[in-house]
Formats: C-alpha cells, structure tokens, sequence
C-alpha cells in the first residue's frame, strides 16, 4: 500500500479529486490517500497558505496529487504552485500531449512530451519594484547546474521510453548569455546519449513549428517562461488543457497535478471535466511502478472518450462529472 499526500485544492478540484479517488477504489489500486488542503480554503479555515502539515505529509509521503489551486492575477498571494516547486526541488515539469482518439483537435497526429525547467528563470521571484519611478525588474536567473538536471532529466526519459529526438528550445539569438548556458548545457549532456538525436530551435520559431507540424517534435526541453507557454500550447494541439496530464518531479519528490484552472464559475455544479486529474494520477502510478494499474485505467479512459455520449459538456457530450467517473468505472469492470 502506498501513501499518498492528496491536495484537493479549490473550485473544482474537490469534485475531480473524488473522481480519481472512485477510479482508484473500483480498481483496487494499493494507494491510500492523507489529505491536507493549501490555497485560500487553508487561509479561510484560519491555517497558513502552505500549512506545515502539508509540507510534514509530503516530506513523508514522497508522491502527492495536487487539485487546481487559485492564484489571484496581479495581487494577493504568490502562487501555491510556484512555491511548492521551490521548496522541494521539484526542477522537472513534465508535460506529455497526445491526440485521444475521438476527441475532436486542430491535429491528429501529437504525441509530444514537454520537459520545462520548473525552479529558475523568471519565475525565480526574483521581482524588485521603485514604488518612485513607477517601475519593476524581474530577473532571469538560469544556472548551469539547473540547465544540466532539466536537460539530462529530458535526455533520461527519451532513452526510457524508447524516444529518438530532444528539441532544445531557447533565445539565444537575443538572450546571450542565458541562451549559451542552456545550449551548452544541450551539447555536453547530447554527447551521453549518442543514440538520441538533438536539435534546438529559437522560441518564437518553435511557435510556429508546433502549429504547423507538431508531428515532428518527440521530447521537448526548455526554461521555465518558455516552457510554460509551450505546454499551453501543446495541450491546445490535442484539444486542451482540461485533456492533459502535469507532474512536478525532483530527485525526491513528485507532485502530480491538473494544470487547469481551478474554474470556480462552475464549481459545485457538476460539470467538471476529470479528464486532466485521472491523467496525472495515471502518470503517478507509473511512477509508483503500479504500471498494471495505471495502464487500466488508462484503457478505460479512452474508451470513455471515444464515446461523444460519454463526454462532459465541454467535449460536446452531455454528461456531468459523476455520470462521466461513472462511465470510467463500468469501463474498467468491462460493463
């Protein structure tokens, strides 16, 4: 049995959380959940933003499953997200995006995973602000130790899963130095693996790639910034984020997570799509090694999707959040 940190988050993400937890129970997967919430529901209930339970359960634990978690645009707090990725040395964001079958996209054909530096960049916080000129720096901090691990952590899993290209993503062209350092970082971890082939591409160009032939992309490594717009954009390739699954890894540590919004416009009303949570749950019992478990659930899924009448109402089906979970598990037990 294994043990793992269960963060609900916000909005809707107690009614997808409980999704992935009716799968787990109709499939008999060997994982017991302790749950301990963060965001604005522990400020309301009078607990710090990230309480010191939720660090202690996941220090221990090792694995969590994070719910969408609220961050206000322009004030208030700093993102949950963006903290728990620097106080666990979560430097892997992983990304994959694939085309389901039956679900209606731009392409076909996708079948792309995203590794995005998760600790550095611009949102090291590094943020200073002239309250007299009116005028804020954010500075973008990329180091060689943390260019190596994300690119080395891309090159590791190509070599893994039997891929055969890493896309090297940056702006060198006009960011000298960040940019050598990133593609240094490219060239001298490339020569490990002479069985994978290594390519770079400028950012905006990579843009452009990806919406005209996202079939030539395999792996994908990039900074942070970068990375957090290629992964959006990747997920609108195979229709959305609410279909794609997120992981945070460290050498120690993963949090897995939906990495939509947490849509509080339709909480509490049934519409929900689980879609991106079951995925990211799936992703964390592979790497629990429960791979009999997370390849059934993965089967029952898709069969799910492949069904219009067995979608939610955002992929044009008519079924709510608990009729959709329900659809899951009478595919899993074969009914």
């Amino acid at each position: 049995m294994h043990k793992v940190t269960l963060i609900t988050g916000d909005g809707i993400g107690p009614e997808i959380t409980e999704s992935v937890k009716q799968i787990f129970k109709a499939a008999d997967v060997p994982v017991s959940w302790e749950e301990v919430n963060a965001g604005m529901v522990s400020l309301e209930q009078g607990d710090e933003l990230i309480p010191q339970t939720l660090i202690d359960s996941v220090n221990k634990n090792k694995v969590a499953l994070k719910g969408p978690i609220t961050t206000p645009v322009g004030k208030g707090f700093k993102s949950v997200n963006v903290q728990l990725r620097h106080m666990f040395d979560l430097y892997q964001n992983i990304r994959p995006c694939k085309s389901t079958p039956g679900i209606i996209s731009k392409f076909d054909n996708v079948d792309t995973v995203l590794f995005r530096e998760n600790t550095e960049g611009l949102y090291a916080g590094l943020e200073l602000y002239d309250d007299r000129l009116e005028m804020a720096d954010s500075i973008a901090r990329v180091t060689k130790k943390g260019s190596m691990r994300i690119v080395k952590a891309s090159f590791e899993y190509a070599r893994k899963f039997g891929r055969k290209k890493v896309t090297l993503v940056h702006k060198a062209n006009i960011l000298k130095w960040i940019g050598k350092i990133f593609l240094d970082a490219g060239d001298e971890v490339s020569k490990e693996y002479p069985d994978i082939e290594m390519n770079d591409r400028i950012i905006d160009n990579m843009c452009m790639q990806l919406v005209l032939r996202p079939e030539d992309y395999d792996v994908i490594v990039t900074t942070n910034l970068f990375g957090d717009i290629l992964s959006d954009l990747c997920a609108g390739l195979v229709g959305g984020l609410g279909l794609v699954s997120g992981a945070n890894v460290g050498d120690d540590i993963a949090i897995f997570e939906a990495v939509h919004g947490s849509a509080p416009d339709i909480a509490g009303q049934n519409k929900a799509n689980p879609t991106a949570i079951i995925r990211s749950a799936i992703l964390m019992l592979k790497h629990l090694k429960l791979n009999t478990f997370a390849e059934s659930i993965d089967n029952a899924l898709n069969n799910t999707l492949k069904d219009p009448q067995l979608c939610t109402a955002d992929l044009g089906g008519p079924l709510g959040t608990k009729e959709f979970t329900k659809a899951v598990i009478n595919n899993l037990n074969g009914k």
